[in-house]
């Protein structure tokens, strides 16, 4: 399609942070690249009190040359329906919807019907989950009346493309992996981050990256730090992200297995800017998720050219080939911490570092583009 087309991205974007926020931003900029024109519809409330992080807000500057426009409330129908109106009479020619959360599917699925109105816009959306990690009441029905709301899906995992199906088989679906994440920064040499982090040069470095929820198995991890295995090694691991759970349990196995002399914690929001530091220190990115469909967490790794350890759950292992760029493993610490020994004991970094610069170009932003041209053409 070369036509220049009018293009509304809904979902989190700045001043809003996080992953959801990048993604979106990453997509405006690709299309706008693409010779579109692209408008962001963002949140003015996107989580009401029980937000579980410190702020839901970035202190940094606004994106360059995106056109944001602060409009959704998600617990006000009345701004729905002003929300979808408005969109409607603007009438793009295509309307993507992120959808991560059953909660989101009232207020963005009311607003993707009253676009559809016009009986113009395709209204396609990027799914990142269907059936939540953390279940609560409701979910399906939600699950139910967001696929109902819209023309066609991206699914980011196989996973995620299975799950659809058990509410919709008729409706247009396509999986397209998660692109890189390329947004964050220049790739540093080693030395010089640990420099910029005041980490120990002789050491090496697991990280574990983002939001830190229970499904993200954080203790899991921790526990494998306790094996004798890995005590040997002249190793500590970087826990970099914001507690968006109780984080009590985690201290109690770092008190427990007395690991504090072997982490490094910078528990807050990382900002993009910092990054690229934290992915560049580390020799290895471990997600030892119980529960996943797929992580932009290992998009950044990619960018980075960093190894990876992941857990065969969801999606996580579509796109880390074991032996090849790192290694898959069960959701235990047995395991994991087995992974990781092997890791340095083989001296396996160059061989797959060398291999992540290979495995990565399958994972671009055009890829993406060609993807929904493609549902759009369904």
């Amino acid at each position: 399609m070369s036509k220049k087309r009018r293009i509304v991205i809904i979902g989190s974007a700045y001043p809003l942070r996080g992953g959801l926020s990048a993604y979106n931003e990453r997509l405006a900029k690709a299309y706008q690249d693409n010779g579109d024109e692209v408008v962001v519809y963002t949140f003015s409330l996107q989580y009401p009190n029980f937000f579980p992080g410190k702020t839901q807000y970035s202190d940094g500057p606004p994106p360059i040359a995106l056109d944001i426009k602060v409009k959704i409330n998600s617990i006000n129908p009345f701004n729905w329906l002003k929300t979808g109106k408005e969109i409607q009479k603007l009438n793009p020619d295509l309307v993507i919807i992120k959808f991560w959360i059953p909660f989101m599917a009232p207020s963005l699925g009311k607003i993707a019907r009253i676009i559809r109105k016009n009986k113009h816009s395709k209204v396609i959306s990027i799914i990142d989950n269907i059936i939540p990690h953390e279940k609560r009441p409701g979910d399906k029905m939600f699950g139910r009346y967001w696929v109902n709301s819209v023309d066609g899906f991206i699914a980011m995992s196989k996973s995620v493309l299975d799950d659809l199906n058990t509410f919709d088989e008729r409706k247009p679906k396509l999986f397209c992996p998660h692109p890189l994440y390329d947004n964050f920064g220049k790739i540093y040499p080693k030395a010089e981050a640990k420099t910029k982090l005041d980490l120990d040069q002789d050491m090496g470095y697991l990280l574990f990256f983002g939001f830190i929820r229970d499904y993200k198995g954080l203790d899991i991890l921790l526990e494998a730090m306790a094996m004798d295995n890995l005590k040997k090694l002249p190793l500590k691991l970087l826990i970099a992200g914001e507690f968006y759970t109780d984080s009590k349990p985690y201290f109690e196995i770092i008190d427990k297995y007395d690991l504090k002399g072997r982490l490094v914690l910078a528990t807050d929001f990382i900002p993009d800017e910092e990054v690229g530091k934290y992915f560049c220190a580390a020799d290895l990115v471990v997600q030892p998720y119980k529960d996943a469909t797929q992580s932009g967490v290992t998009q950044i790794a990619y960018h980075f050219n960093k190894p990876m350890i992941t857990t065969d759950v969801g999606g996580l292992a579509e796109i880390v080939p074991d032996g090849k760029v790192g290694y898959v493993t069960n959701p235990n610490a047995k395991e994991i911490s087995e992974a990781i020994e092997k890791f340095y004991k083989l001296n396996k970094e160059d061989e797959f570092v060398e291999n992540v610069k290979l495995e990565k170009n399958k994972y671009t932003w055009g890829n993406l583009l060609m993807t929904i041209d493609k549902l759009i053409e369904n």
